[in-house]
């Protein structure tokens, strides 16, 4: 990409569905991002629009939208999976259901029409470069209960590491932490577990699979 989107471009690349990419605009516009590679149009009917990865991290390099070492906040309006430590209740209500639900169901979508065979047991671009999210979304929309604030409490908290393409999900529950492994396995990722030298704690290593 030669120059940055244009300022209404911009504006609909920031409107897209913040999992699944889709795009709302006029004619022109998608067209216009389609052909600077930003976007894509589906083949089939609807032929909706859908960000590209490129697409992606572009609205990702906003200053507002980089992730933070701490758990991440939900933006107003803007659906986050719980990583665990949130200070809000982590009890699951009817709304929240519904929202991790769909955003479940939004990327096994975004999965199925940017894989090469229209699989959805592998996680896609969007998550390698979202891991700690969507490792927290398929922990989520599988029923595990995220961590309160205190930090010696129940529940998974999901972690970035050092290695890149790596997260960290400690469940101070051995059983809790053994169904975390087999949910993240079964949402096609490569899960390994560890203990900490020095306290023995045991932690989920988890990657997306490629194949």
């Amino acid at each position: 990409m030669s120059r940055p989107p244009t300022a209404a471009q911009r504006r609909v690349i920031d409107a897209a569905e913040p999992v699944t990419g889709r795009l709302r605009g006029t004619r022109a516009q998608l067209a216009a991002l389609v052909e600077r590679g930003l976007a894509f149009r589906h083949p089939r009917p609807p032929h909706d629009h859908f960000l590209t990865p490129a697409g992606h991290r572009v609205r990702d390099a906003e200053p507002a939208r980089e992730q933070q070492a701490a758990p991440a906040a939900r933006a107003e309006g803007v659906f986050a999976a719980r990583t665990g430590g949130e200070e809000e209740p982590a009890g699951p209500g009817s709304a929240r259901l519904r929202e991790v639900r769909g955003a479940w169901e939004g990327l096994l979508e975004l999965r199925r029409m940017t894989g090469r065979d229209g699989a959805v047991d592998r996680p896609c671009d969007w998550e390698r470069t979202h891991l700690v999210q969507a490792a927290a979304l398929a922990l989520e929309a599988a029923g595990h209960r995220p961590a309160g604030p205190d930090p010696d409490g129940p529940g998974y908290r999901v972690r970035a590491t050092a290695q890149p393409e790596a997260v960290a999900v400690r469940e101070p529950d051995p059983a809790a932490l053994r169904c975390c492994a087999a949910t993240l396995e079964g949402a096609g990722w490569q899960v390994s577990a560890h203990g900490e030298p020095r306290t023995g704690e045991k932690y989920l290593l988890a990657s997306p699979r490629r194949a």
